[in-house]
């Protein structure tokens, strides 16, 4: 039993410790070539997804950041990502408009999600939220742990930890 306890407690602290480092910078297109910056969006709450334009979690993903979105406003900047062996601007213009997606979805070649995972396998979706001082606070992948965040209010309560945190 408490080797167990051990091994949980280690966990958690390796977890907490990946969640609060530092978010890499990049600079990527989006489909039709306009370059976005992690840096344009500093002092606001980034909400950062790898998906595939096929993958029905990602499909369900972007219903919860509508709802994200309409609550938030201003203070987050939701930011998408696809791989652009998987994904091109035919997949991702479908899937913009089919989701009514009215945030960027970038074309990485990999190595930015690698940069983030520091796993050689991505799983999908994958939501960062990244702080306004550019410090990634939580990391989600989906899983059944998970579903809340990217079907449910979870990512509510996250922003709301990270607002609430700002206003001290």
């Amino acid at each position: 039993m408490r080797n167990v306890l051990s091994i949980l407690l280690c966990t958690a602290a390796l977890l907490s410790a990946q969640q609060a480092r530092r978010a890499p910078g990049w600079a990527l297109p989006d489909s039709k070539m306009k370059v976005y910056d992690l840096a344009d969006f500093r002092g606001k709450i980034v909400l950062l997804e790898f998906l595939q334009t096929d993958c029905p979690h990602c499909s369900v993903a972007a219903d919860t950041l509508h709802q994200v979105e309409a609550r938030y406003g201003q203070q987050i900047q939701i930011v998408g990502v696809v791989h652009a062996q998987h994904d091109n601007s035919v997949t991702v213009g479908s899937y913009i408009t089919g989701h009514k997606v009215d945030y960027p979805i970038l074309l990485d070649a990999g190595q930015m999600m690698y940069s983030y995972v520091l796993n050689p396998q991505i799983q999908f979706p994958h939501i960062y939220v990244i702080d306004g001082a550019g410090t990634i606070r939580f990391d989600y992948v989906y899983d059944a742990t998970t579903r809340d965040v990217f079907e449910g209010k979870g990512l509510f309560i996250a922003i709301d930890r990270l607002i609430s945190e700002k206003k001290r």
